[in-house]
């Protein structure tokens, strides 16, 4: 079954055959996506390779103590529950068990009853659980996304933080992905107006006849598809903010009318000659230089004094190297709960990547690489290659057949490359021809 389908994703570790069986037929009868390891080692390779809610984890595991074994566990996967199973139902062991971290402890042999009821009750909490660090993740956001440990960024957010209050408008410029829209929801949840809408236009999807409808509303007839009468993106921001993305390319024969609402905030419905009101605060943003443009005629020069009452420059990210990591940690950090995948950081090498990368696209180009190395890497760190950042420098290219250098540089490097290219430990170990524990051995040894 597809873990996206499933009901959770439940790891048995049992050195019994027969309870391994047993239980994994039971509890995939319940729609549950099961996985099994007999030893601890087993177990951690699989944890390496996926992502689990709840563990059911025999107390001892041939000569292992699964007391020791839950120990490494905790520290691959603190999310994950554990349930402690064991014939000995001492009521000393079962204080141990719990004291380590332990979520329950189960005594077998146990009935199917008893350890599906075990797993709902796991399952639940962890579910529970799950929503509330996603409801702490999101105020946790709208705290950090103000913060920035950039000089020019700081600089920035402080000049907003200060004209957030006044109703003035606000003119935000930077390069294509520099986050110019969060700034602008930054303002909006800073100001008075913060329990109201913040109403986004993009100016660039729409001609002028569906821009000015889509702005000020129209009545039902006013053009022909009008089956119905709309109030407006202004309307809707009433009391709000009204945030005008791309501004530079609003139309130019709309432009007046904007000009007009941004003066008096008064406006018209498309065949309405009524004329409305409405408390709108303005701000907009762009890429392109306004100033030239109204040289050119391409835009109004008094509608550009208009929007630009107040001016924030947000600087490239390849200018705020004191924030590429911090952004990346709390990206990676979204992806791999959204996707379920293992990820818990980067290696020292892709973070040498990460502040050495130009970010042409900025943050936008960040995240969608962030993204994408979430998906794909397999491992506890996102390495170089997980990135997709380009060809690395030469001085680090991997070591080719006949070149002077050992066996264990020729191998590690053998296996660094088949981690790299394999979506599970499983299938790099078939490549390799080795079993997964022995290929959990050579990544310890090697430092993979």
């Amino acid at each position: 079954m597809d873990a996206t389908q499933s009901n959770g994703r439940i790891l048995l570790v049992d050195d019994e055959p027969a309870i391994l069986r047993t239980f994994r037929y039971c509890l995939e009868d319940e729609g549950y996506l099961v996985a099994t390891a007999s030893n601890g080692m087993q177990a951690e390779s699989v944890l390496h390779s996926q992502v689990f809610d709840l563990c059911f984890l025999d107390l001892r595991l041939g000569e292992e103590n699964g007391l020791d074994v839950m120990a490494r566990m905790r520290t691959i996967a603190p999310w994950m529950r554990v349930v402690m199973v064991t014939a000995h139902s001492a009521v000393d062991t079962a204080v141990d068990a719990m004291q380590a971290g332990a979520a329950d402890y189960l005594v077998k042999p146990c009935s199917p009853d008893q350890l599906r009821m075990s797993a709902a009750k796991q399952l639940e909490a962890r579910q529970m659980a799950a929503r509330l660090e996603t409801l702490e993740e999101e105020v946790r956001q709208a705290r950090v996304s103000g913060d920035s440990q950039s000089p020019a960024m700081m600089t920035v957010l402080e000049t907003a933080r200060q004209v957030a209050g006044t109703d003035a408008n606000i003119l935000i410029l930077g390069e294509s992905g520099t986050g110019k829209g969060e700034l602008a929801r930054l303002i909006h949840g800073w100001s008075r107006r913060a329990k109201k809408e913040c109403v986004t236009i993009n100016c660039p999807s729409l001609n002028a006849e569906l821009m000015e409808s889509e702005l000020f509303g129209h009545t039902k007839g006013a053009f022909t598809g009008a089956s119905e009468s709309t109030l407006g993106r202004v309307s809707q921001a009433d009391g709000g903010t009204l945030f005008l993305d791309e501004i530079g390319d609003f139309p130019l024969t709309l432009q007046p009318k904007l000009l007009r609402f941004i003066q008096d905030k008064e406006y018209e419905r498309v065949g309405d000659p009524v004329t409305r009101h409405a408390d709108v605060r303005i701000l907009a943003a762009t890429n392109l230089d306004l100033t030239e443009m109204a040289k050119e005629g391409r835009f109004r020069e008094d509608l550009l004094y208009r929007l630009n009452v107040i001016t924030l420059t947000l600087p490239p990210l390849r200018e705020r190297t004191d924030d590429i990591l911090t952004l990346a940690d709390r990206f990676l950090a979204g992806f791999v709960k959204e996707y379920a995948r293992p990820a818990r950081g980067f290696s020292e090498a892709a973070q040498n990547a990460l502040l050495n990368h130009g970010w042409p696209g900025n943050i936008r180009e960040l995240r969608n690489v962030i993204e994408r190395a979430s998906i794909i890497c397999n491992e506890e760190r996102v390495d170089v290659a997980h990135l997709g950042l380009g060809a690395e420098p030469e001085d680090n290219a991997a070591p080719r057949v006949g070149a002077s250098l050992s066996l264990d540089e020729l191998e590690k490097a053998h296996i660094a490359a088949v981690l790299a290219s394999s979506p599970t430990l499983e299938q790099a170990a078939r490549t390799l021809g080795i079993d997964a524990s022995t290929l959990y051995r050579k990544r310890k040894q090697f430092g993979l």
